[in-house]
């Protein structure tokens, strides 16, 4: 039960299944590829001025921060290309700081347009 955690991380970083890469990246670089990833979309999100938490009340809001949706779709892009087998130069870092830039730039600038916010209660019952 508990090497749950272990298999999934190993499974991305277990190369040659199909015979695609000739290296393969041992558990502690795709620990610090993941690392990276998460704080360099943090980070940027935050020289972007993304704020860094949504607006109260935090249960109910459905704006973007730095903390959340920012680093989840980085760490879920860099996961789809370690399961591809595509890592890129330095073991990934490289890769993954780009997805970290890239995320926070998809945050900023196109997440409301690809993921709308929902209508509030009050707007549809004034327009019946």
């Amino acid at each position: 039960m508990f090497d749950l955690v272990f298999d999934t991380i190993f499974f991305a970083s277990y190369g040659n299944v199909y015979g695609l890469g000739n290296i393969t990246l041992s558990l502690s670089d795709v620990l610090l590829a993941y690392i990276v990833t998460m704080v360099v979309s943090i980070v940027m999100a935050l020289i972007l001025r993304v704020p860094l938490l949504p607006s109260k009340p935090y249960r109910y809001s459905f704006d973007v921060s730095a903390l959340y949706p920012t680093p989840i779709i980085a760490i879920g892009i860099f996961s789809i290309f370690l399961v591809l087998n595509y890592t890129f130069i330095y073991n990934g870092l490289v890769l993954a700081a780009a997805i970290g830039v890239l995320s926070a730039l998809f945050v900023k600038y196109l997440f409301d347009f690809v993921f709308p916010k929902p209508l509030d209660d009050d707007v549809g019952e004034e327009m019946q």
